[in-house]
């Protein structure tokens, strides 16, 4: 039995899971940072299968027409509010795309070490950490 829950996350767009009400589908939605920056914009998201929850947020940040864009995860701890347009986040843009990078051609498994580097970036719990509380609607 493998006790890592990390190997459970994939890109909701590499399952065969959808967003049961489309309307709260946020990808391709913009995110917006505390200072009210435009950060970039929500590329997709990684799920726990198992428990159908979504753990990160991949955010497509910086670039030009597609060039130079770097891709991060950001925990859905850092939301604070999701609009029609919007997902807003309680990180500035600069520590967003100072992250740690993602690039899903390269690392198509990421290993609980890269996430645990992520969630401890961002200065969140890991979700399989003990006591962590998974954040409430209307967040996800």
């Amino acid at each position: 039995m493998n006790d890592d829950p990390t190997t459970t996350l994939v890109r909701l767009g590499d399952s065969d899971l959808t967003v049961a009400n489309e309307a709260e589908d946020i990808r391709g939605r913009k995110v917006i940072d505390k200072n009210g920056d435009e950060t970039g914009s929500v590329d997709g998201l990684l799920i726990d299968e198992p428990e159908r929850k979504v753990r990160f947020l991949e955010i497509g940040s910086g670039g030009f027409l597609g060039l130079g864009k770097k891709q991060v995860l950001v925990p859905v701890d850092a939301v604070t509010r999701i609009d029609d347009e919007h997902v807003y986040i309680n990180r500035d843009r600069e520590e967003v795309a100072s992250g740690p990078g993602y690039d899903p051609e390269l690392m198509p498994e990421p290993d609980r070490p890269y996430y645990e580097g992520v969630y401890g970036y961002y200065g969140f719990m890991p979700y399989w950490g003990t006591g962590y509380r998974y954040p409430g609607y209307p967040y996800f």
